[in-house]
């Protein structure tokens, strides 16, 4: 099993906990880690900023194509973050917690 974080952002918390659920509930992810921060961003031809809710998602690299279309299929943004960040090295006990869940 090989694990990857996948990061999106959200424009509230009713949307993230909303979609977080689903895709817990698809076992497409096994966990989710959701902040509130700040964001700066352009947005056509100009700057903007406001609260976002990010979110990193851990999941196993089999899952990835289904969970990007799922987070798209959901998504509230218009032009969703949608990033697979790659996992060199977790913890054993992690991994198998993860495998278990998933399957």
């Amino acid at each position: 099993m090989e694990m990857i974080l996948v990061y999106t952002t959200f424009p509230d918390w009713e949307s993230a906990e909303k979609v977080v659920k689903a895709l817990l509930e698809r076992k497409l992810i096994a966990c989710a880690n959701l902040r509130e921060h700040r964001a700066f961003y352009w947005w056509q031809g100009k700057i903007e900023e406001g609260k976002e809710v990010g979110a990193i998602l851990k999941t196993e690299v089999e899952k990835w194509r289904e969970l990007r279309d799922a987070i798209r299929e959901m998504h509230p943004y218009e032009v969703p973050l949608i990033a697979r960040i790659e996992v060199d090295k977790v913890n054993d006990e992690y991994a198998e917690w993860l495998e278990k869940v998933l399957s």
